[in-house]
């Protein structure tokens, strides 16, 4: 699968969010300033190119809407993180990433019950 750009991304963040959507509603999504329609359909287009979005004709205009799932593409790039940075080793980027962030005890826990879970689930 390609990586999206950084504007992509957020792009991409908005059409997960909304499901299926005109560029009128996307643009609506942006803060100010918002970009030029222009640049939102030459990132629609490059997406489209890339398989991550597709669209319904619709009269004139176009709904969008995703074709990867937002799960799918971050469990993709969390793997690509873990193997770039973490020499393919999940527990060095789990050691990394309970240190380095600042994680109150409480949300220590959850995540140690939410790791506690997925074993007692892969044992069945």
């Amino acid at each position: 699968m390609m990586k999206l750009s950084k504007s992509e991304e957020q792009l991409m963040q908005y059409i997960w969010k909304s499901k299926k959507a005109f560029m009128n509603e996307l643009l609506e999504m942006y803060p100010e300033p918002k970009p030029a329609n222009t640049t939102v359909a030459t990132l629609l287009k490059r997406m489209k190119d890339k398989g991550f979005i597709d669209y319904k004709q619709m009269g004139r205009s176009r709904q969008y809407y995703p074709v990867v799932k937002k799960s799918d593409y971050f469990s993709r790039h969390i793997n690509g993180l873990i193997k770039k940075y973490f020499n393919d080793s999940p527990s060095t980027f789990a050691s990394f990433f309970t240190r380095e962030t600042d994680l109150t005890k409480e949300q220590l826990e959850e995540l140690q019950n939410i790791v506690e879970q997925e074993i007692k689930r892969r044992e069945k």
